[in-house]
């Protein structure tokens, strides 16, 4: 099976330094204690976390609706990320994603219960201990 790789590199205190992140062949990510918890520009760790996690269920997703006869137009996922103080450190207790789904023959309970079971079988989802909360919106085409 694949195996994906990323890197990430940090230079500096945690205070003043700065990373990149590098998810494969794909663009540098550049992070910083300013573009974490400050809205300074650039990425951090969470939005990485939640942009795969928004990536592996909308292609599950599709694999799910097409098994069931359903024809797919498009697959729309977003991620929220919280990120908490929990002691002395950070954790992440609760990710919120929603899908809208434009797909014809299925009726909307139909795509739901698809959705709640790509939730529960999706790669990355099974990779984080965090709860991951879904909200559905099935759009008419």
């Amino acid at each position: 099976m694949a195996i994906s790789k990323a890197t990430a590199e940090w230079t500096g205190d945690l205070k003043s330094g700065r990373g990149v992140m590098r998810p494969g062949n794909a663009s540098e990510v550049p992070f910083s204690m300013g573009t974490r918890f400050e809205g300074q520009k650039g990425g951090n760790p969470e939005e990485m976390i939640g942009a795969a996690l928004a990536g592996c269920f909308s292609m599950a997703m599709s694999l799910g609706l097409e098994k069931a006869g359903i024809t797919l137009r498009n697959i729309n996922t977003s991620a929220k990320v919280h990120l908490e103080k929990d002691g002395e450190g950070f954790a992440i207790p609760r990710i919120e994603l929603a899908t809208e789904v434009r797909a014809t023959g299925g009726d909307e309970a139909k795509i739901r219960t698809i959705a709640e079971a790509t939730k529960k079988g999706c790669p990355v989802g099974k990779a984080l201990k965090a709860q991951i909360d879904l909200d559905v919106k099935v759009l008419s085409t």
